[in-house]
């Protein structure tokens, strides 16, 4: 099924044929790695648009997770689509509360300090083992990394203006 729906997410990608029977090895980007397991079919891209595949099983397998995908029994046909990212549908996602974002929400969005002075524009996260950190592109192109701690640095979060306030000084 063909679907040019602009409502993904990407959620993770293929890896590599997993034994003779046709299953993969699945690269998650969700946390923890085996939600992805919890769908039970994706949409995969194919050029332009997302087509959606039906997952006839999948488990943890490691640190990652392993995945039979319909049509595909053996490691010549799953070779074929290594690589593709995998995505679902927005509306697939948990509803999360007031103040919880998700990380896609978060990106591309302008970063403005205490002073009302444009910092630049969230670019990515990262995932550090005490706090996420936001990294902030200015107008240059020049990263700035800002600690993403709500109430303390994040000050106020707008999706609607694509705003988000920080208490932070540049060095």
């Amino acid at each position: 099924m063909k679907n040019t729906d602009t409502e993904f997410v990407v959620v993770g990608k293929i890896g590599a044929p997993f034994g003779i029977k046709g299953w993969l090895k699945i690269i998650s980007f969700t946390d923890p790695v085996t939600n992805l397991t919890e769908f039970d079919h994706w949409f995969l891209e194919k050029g332009d648009h997302w087509e959606t595949i039906t997952v006839n099983g999948s488990q943890a397998h490691g640190k990652g997770i392993i995945a039979k995908l319909k049509g595909l029994n053996t490691p010549e046909e799953a070779r074929l689509f290594t690589g593709k990212k995998i995505a679902i549908q927005r509306s697939q996602l948990p509803t999360l509360n007031q103040d919880e974002f998700y990380w896609r929400d978060l990106e591309g969005l302008t970063v403005v300090d205490q002073h009302d002075k444009i910092l630049g524009k969230i670019a990515y996260l990262i995932e550090t083992g005490s706090n996420d950190v936001l990294i902030v592109k200015d107008e240059q192109g020049k990263e700035i990394a800002i600690p993403y701690l709500p109430d303390d640095v994040v000050k106020r979060i707008d999706l609607e203006t694509k705003v988000m306030h920080v208490d932070w000084e540049l060095i």
